[in-house]
């Protein structure tokens, strides 16, 4: 999905996510779980890259996935300015290519929300199982059907930092869980008055039991479900979901 605005200033606007409080989390799975010695670490969906920086200094050797330039351009200009070792690619997560196999697939922040229908997730865990390493990890996270009725909702929400007002506003669709979400964006510009610019894009949440039965079906064992970053199991008023599932299968799939 391709971001300009958002994209300018997503690091602003998700200031309040601790990076490097989540990648430790991550490590921690990784940990518990892994049991291959395939140090690959493929983040999807990477957006500026915030945690493909974070698990490269934990030692991982990461490749980071997005499709959008906008994002990647960001991803980039961070990791030149900082001298970060992590190598950055523009591929569609549904549809992504890898020139050999990855040890741990990370696919974080909701980024499998983003995606229109199950069939599309589907794509996403067969590209995974095609290219991970055989018993690799697979560790994403989705928001919950109950975040998207419960606390995205009808929901309008504002962000203000020095630089940008942002008016995130929810539209829900209560049979699909579909949230559509326009973003109205403020630009303070040098001389004091403010430009706008819009921004739309959509989140949809999915069952556990179709995620667990696409997993099975696409070749993945399921280790773990966690809630909300803890290594506690979801509730009822859990808003993310933490899958740890490994690859099982003894030949690669197909596209």
């Amino acid at each position: 999905m391709p971001y300009s605005v958002f994209a300018r200033y997503y690091d602003e606007l998700t200031a309040n996510i601790n990076y490097k409080k989540r990648a430790e989390y991550f490590h921690e799975i990784i940990k518990r779980f892994n049991v291959t010695d395939n140090n690959i670490l493929l983040d999807l969906a990477c957006g500026t890259g915030s945690i493909s920086f974070e698990m490269s200094e934990l030692g991982y050797d990461v490749i980071g996935v997005d499709n959008s330039d906008e994002m990647l351009g960001i991803a980039l200009d961070k990791k030149f300015d900082n001298n970060l070792n992590v190598q950055f690619l523009c591929q569609d997560m549904r549809s992504f290519e890898m020139f050999g196999t990855i040890g741990v697939t990370l696919c974080v922040l909701d980024s499998l929300n983003h995606l229109g229908s199950i069939d599309d997730v589907r794509k996403v865990f067969e590209r995974t199982a095609l290219f991970a390493e055989p018993d690799g990890l697979f560790i994403f996270d989705m928001n919950t059907e109950y975040k998207h009725k419960n606390i995205l909702s009808q929901n309008i929400f504002i962000y203000e930092t020095e630089n940008v007002y942002c008016v995130w506003e929810n539209e829900l669709n209560e049979e699909s869980l579909e949230v559509k979400i326009n973003l109205e964006f403020f630009e303070r510009e040098e001389n004091g008055l403010y430009s706008r610019s819009s921004e739309s894009f959509s989140e949809r949440a999915y069952s556990r039991e179709s995620i667990e039965r696409i997993l099975k079906d696409t070749g993945f064992e399921l280790l773990a479900e966690y809630g909300d970053d803890s290594f506690e199991n979801p509730k009822e008023d859990t808003q993310r979901i933490i899958y740890v599932a490994r690859n099982k299968n003894t030949h690669q799939l197909l596209s």
